[in-house]
């Protein structure tokens, strides 16, 4: 077994913790933000299928799915194609709204079908190449797949939070 397979199923396990948490909700419940500090699982879920789309597009040196397979006409969001979402004040997070929870989960499923696809494709001893000399210390390939990884988890956990808060379960 190829170490990626790991990211792999670890991402797939956060999948279906959105996929689970977003099918107990309604849309609009889905668009909520139960506090101010506080994203929607919309948001979350958005943020997410982005978060991989952009790390895996430049790992892999190609566009984002966002511009390039035209997600960002289908959401048609109130904000710029370059928001940086990881960044987004309250009143920006409150801008990623939908009326269809499917849009939302196909744009995860195509941004982690990207992902899986780099993966199985990556050789392992590309793994500690320096991807990025932006940071103290420089970014490795490997701790860009880690760190991508990591926040789809994190935030896949967030989800399953604000549903709670949202509709008590």
């Amino acid at each position: 077994m190829k170490i990626t397979q790991l990211s792999m199923d670890t991402l797939k396990r956060a999948q279906e913790r959105f996929e689970e948490t977003l099918g107990q909700m309604e849309v609009d419940e889905a668009n909520m933000m139960p506090a101010p500090l506080i994203k929607s699982v919309t948001w979350l879920i958005w943020h997410t299928a982005r978060e991989l789309d952009y790390q895996f597009a430049e790992l892999n040196n190609t566009k984002p799915l966002w511009v390039e397979s035209g997600w960002s006409t289908k959401f048609a969001l109130d904000l710029p194609d370059d928001t940086e979402d990881w960044q987004h004040t309250p009143e920006q997070a409150a801008k990623v709204v939908v009326t269809d929870k499917k849009l939302l989960l196909d744009y995860l499923a195509a941004s982690i079908e990207f992902t899986n696809i780099y993966l199985s494709t990556i050789r392992e001893e590309s793994l500690h190449d320096v991807v990025d000399t932006n940071w103290t210390p420089v970014v490795t390939r490997q701790a860009r797949i880690v760190s991508a990884i990591d926040d789809a988890v994190m935030h896949s956990g967030q989800a399953v939070y604000t549903r709670r808060l949202v509709i008590g379960k």
